[in-house]
């Protein structure tokens, strides 16, 4: 198995986890839903099913270019939500650590985490793609 294929592995488990959560505990989510998201318990609702739907499309071949760009852009979306939990728990609410020390290297993650599911998917080959690769 090469490592992008466990990379993928890990992605789907990442997703299809956080997905599940998203459904059945979502009042943690809500509580970094910025205000001005309309239907609130709704939107995480359909955000769990869209991570479970992209974890499973990452597994099938057919389906897996496009899920990789899917749950790219779902990271996009929801990085206001994360940016919120920052800026929240910096006053104290979450039970996590009040400092950037946690919460700034989390904002770093989310350009990662959409690599990440490019990478997987063979969207992208950057930046591990040979001189040839990247010729083509």
């Amino acid at each position: 198995m090469t490592a992008r294929v466990l990379w993928r592995y890990l992605l789907v488990v990442f997703f299809g986890l956080a997905g599940v959560i998203h459904i059945v505990a979502p009042t943690a989510f809500l509580r970094i839903t910025p205000g001005w998201v309309p239907w609130p318990d709704d939107v995480i609702f359909y955000t769990g099913v869209a991570e479970i739907f992209g974890a499973i499309g990452v597994l099938i071949p057919q389906t897996r270019r496009f899920a990789g760009v899917m749950l790219a852009l779902y990271v996009v979306c929801v990085w206001p939500a994360n940016i919120k939990h920052a800026l929240d728990a910096l006053d104290g609410w979450s039970g996590l650590p009040p400092s950037w020390w946690y919460h700034l290297p989390r904002q770093f993650l989310q350009p990662v985490i959409f690599w990440w599911a490019l990478y997987v998917t063979h969207v992208t080959d950057w930046p591990f793609a040979t001189a040839t690769e990247r010729g083509r």
